[in-house]
């Protein structure tokens, strides 16, 4: 049934402007035509062939899980260092069988490489690649 419908990752937030710069600028996003949606505090990004839907939420930041992930693919040193300079505070976790190289866990036996960060309410963001 929804098996061919485009679905569409939803992330709350309390502030609308901070989520902006943090989603346009930060990770640069390209914001979305919000098409028939008319609520004031809402934005849509462009991610790939993916939207992005942020919107106000007094639950924002309450999610203790991985909101959003990205496969960058054999680019993540190059993403890691983009979004370094341009502000963004990575997470390092104590994973079983990863190694932390700068900012980026390595798990070999996976043949996966990952680094996290927050956004300005704490959703957790995950950018994976290999």
């Amino acid at each position: 049934m929804l098996a061919n419908a485009d679905a569409v990752a939803t992330v709350g937030v309390r502030d609308i402007a901070a989520a902006r710069e943090f989603y346009g600028k930060v990770l640069g996003l390209r914001e979305g035509d919000p098409g028939d949606c008319k609520m004031a505090e809402i934005l849509f990004f462009e991610s790939g062939r993916s939207r992005i839907q942020v919107y106000r939420s007094e639950y924002a930041g309450t999610n203790q899980a991985t909101a959003i992930t990205w496969d960058v693919g054999d680019r993540i040193g190059e993403v890691a260092a983009a979004l370094t300079s341009r502000g963004a505070r990575f997470e390092h976790y104590d994973l079983p069988g990863a190694r932390l190289e700068g900012d980026i866990h390595v798990m070999d036996d996976m043949g996966v490489k990952a680094m996290w960060l927050k956004d300005p309410d704490g959703n957790i963001l995950n950018i994976n690649g290999r």
